[in-house]
């Protein structure tokens, strides 16, 4: 599993990398309620703002991690946003991506550099 320092996390399942945002963020954020997901089948570029998080505190945007194809959309935590709170690493997924250079992931940071960056 990889980190980006936006408090994504991405793991690689098969020939994809499922992207999602981490327990600190959700803490962060407080409770969730709206998620907007980008497309099946769009094409990103990294940093391009894919997704719209709305929390009873703040509304965010989430940044395309690496470049690639999106494949697959988690429409589960578009119906209920709280499902991101309960289990942001596991049924809290955003979306499944097909990565353009799966080298990419080798920069991003490992759960030990992700641990230093949130203390």
């Amino acid at each position: 599993m990889k980190y980006t320092e936006e408090h994504e996390w991405l793991m690689p399942e098969g020939d994809l990398v499922v992207v999602g945002i981490t327990e600190h963020a959700t803490t962060q954020l407080g409770d969730l309620v709206f998620v907007e997901l980008p497309e099946a089948g769009s094409t990103v570029s990294k940093d391009d703002e894919i997704v719209v998080i709305e929390s009873v505190k703040a509304a965010s945007d989430i940044l395309a991690p690496l470049d690639g194809e999106i494949v697959e959309v988690n429409d589960a935590i578009v119906a209920d946003p709280t499902l991101v709170n309960a289990d942001p690493m596991g049924d809290g997924w955003f979306f499944k991506m097909k990565l353009d250079n799966p080298s990419d992931m080798d920069d991003l940071l490992d759960e030990d550099d992700y641990k230093a960056l949130i203390d």
